[in-house]
């Protein structure tokens, strides 16, 4: 039940405390705009630690799992291959995708040029996932100064900074490797607070850059665009709504066709049903989705986090384009739990909790106003409980830092590639490559012929075990000899 609301810019800012708890002193902005003066204090040095530590686990958690060659997909290694060609000032090739892949025409995210002057520092990988700690770590600062200025308590500011920095969406993201939505988190908390604090020009410019993270976001900002409407600022609310439609339009309509190899945005494909035949209409689609437990189990846990008091807040509203998306999707990946896609719902859940903890202070139900006034504490102790079967409690078991023989095998293959060297080779080697080497994906690149081709052996065991036969089937216009092999990894050089 989303609660927009007839208040008065005092009202919908402060709103009236609940007992014991002191509301910040706040008056509207000239224009109406109900942005507050006088804010509760909160200062800066508790979130910074919190954030310290929470970069900290991040970081470790995506180090060792990088150090242990447990990378779950092959997109450290594309984000990789794309932020190497932006800091040495070439277009962004990344021939994991394909020989010669423009990678703007897979998604459109020219956002992680930013991350260039890092790599020029720190030529590695391993560097995004550093950037990507520190953007999530960042994004709990905002969220838990929020609400203690919000609240007015301390131990309420504190208590959701750290429920959202173990919450499963940001958990999962880590765990996923790199992904360019680190960029959105921390916007998407910034835009959210200015929303809370009726900041209206705030919030339109901290959302307006969303457009360059990925092109699905440009719906997210009409979105935003569609509160600051509801909230009253008409003008600049329609203005928001109607760039960010454009945006969405311009990049899957124009700007990733046109860099595209295949002139066209190839994820429409995602929405269509496959191996039932064709004809399927998208109204069938909708009723496939729409019938899901799956998907709906997502978004269970997504309200459930916040007490379902993110209800209460139009807030919400910000992750209904996510939401349509993934519902809509074919890919079961993109419905559940896993993966990257619910770090950015995360930053508008919680801040919407914020918001709505505020609302319920005038509610007439006595009893949605005590609610009111425990969920935060409530909603840090569930995180609590769910951080012991995520991710990061992973850190807490001795094996997770054991390196077996296979991570001394896959050591040694890399190192058996010279630097400089193009190279073909399998999901769990191909960030370990990148920095150094031009790097194809086995599959991917039968019109090419590497000077080396590196197998692990265990993913291609239902072809055989022979790799010169295995490299003579992937390419053969060209003769390989193997130089180096273990039980798990085979290495080969081109005659």
């Amino acid at each position: 039940m989303l609660d927009v609301g007839n208040k008065s810019p005092e009202e919908a800012v402060a709103g009236t405390p609940a007992a014991g708890v002191p509301a910040p002193a706040v008056s509207p902005e000239s224009g109406g705009s109900g942005a507050p003066d006088g804010l509760a204090p909160a200062p800066l040095r508790p979130y910074l630690i919190v954030a310290g530590v929470l970069c900290v686990l991040y970081f470790l958690y995506s180090w060792v799992q990088y150090a242990h060659f447990r990378t779950p997909s092959w997109d450290l290694g594309i984000f990789g291959q794309s932020v190497r060609a932006y800091a040495e000032l070439r277009a962004p090739v990344v021939d994991i995708k394909g020989p010669g892949f423009p990678i703007l025409g897979d998604h459109f995210s020219p956002v992680t040029a930013l991350l260039a002057p890092l790599y020029w520092i720190w030529p590695s990988p391993v560097a995004l996932l550093f950037a990507q700690a520190a953007l999530f770590a960042a994004s709990a600062v905002v969220v838990g100064r929020t609400a203690q200025q919000v609240l007015g308590s301390r131990a309420a500011g504190l208590g959701l900074a750290i429920a959202y920095g173990l919450s499963w969406g940001l958990q999962e993201a880590v765990k996923s490797d790199f992904h360019e939505i680190a960029f959105a988190v921390p916007l998407l908390a910034l835009t959210c607070r200015a929303l809370v604090l009726g900041r209206w020009t705030a919030a339109a410019a901290w959302s307006a850059p969303l457009v360059l993270v990925k092109e699905d976001m440009g719906l997210t900002v009409a979105m935003v665009g569609a509160v600051l409407f509801l909230k009253g600022a008409r003008q600049l609310g329609a203005a928001l709504a109607g760039f960010g439609v454009a945006a969405f339009a311009l990049t899957v309509l124009v700007l990733i066709p046109a860099a595209s190899s295949l002139g066209q945005y190839d994820y429409w494909s995602k929405l269509e049903k496959t191996g039932e035949g064709t004809g399927t209409s998208f109204g069938q689609v909708v009723g496939d989705a729409l019938a899901s437990g799956e998907r709906w189990e997502m978004v269970l846990h997504l309200l459930a986090i916040t007490g379902f008091l993110a209800l209460r807040s139009p807030l919400l509203l910000l992750v209904l384009p996510t939401l349509g998306w993934r519902f809509l999707s074919q890919d079961p990946n993109h419905w559940g739990m896993l993966w990257h896609y619910s770090a950015i719902l995360m930053p508008v859940v919680f801040l919407a909790l914020v918001d709505g903890a505020r609302a319920v202070r005038t509610s007439p139900r006595a009893w949605l106003v005590s609610y009111g006034r425990v969920v935060v504490p409530v909603a840090t102790a569930v995180a609590l409980v769910l951080a012991a079967n995520l991710p990061l409690s992973e850190l807490l078991k001795p094996e997770t830092y054991r390196a077996d023989a296979r991570v001394a095998q896959a050591r040694a293959a890399v190192a058996a590639v010279p630097e400089g060297a193009s190279v073909e080779t399998d999901v769990s080697l191909l960030a370990h490559l990148t920095a150094d080497h031009r790097v194809y994906w086995a599959g991917s690149s039968r019109d090419v012929d590497p000077d080396y081709l590196v197998y692990d052996l265990r993913g291609w065991s239902q072809q055989g075990s022979d790799p010169v036969q295995l490299a003579s089937q992937l390419h053969p216009g060209a003769r390989y000899e193997l130089t180096h092999r273990s039980d798990g990894f085979a290495v080969l050089k081109r005659r």
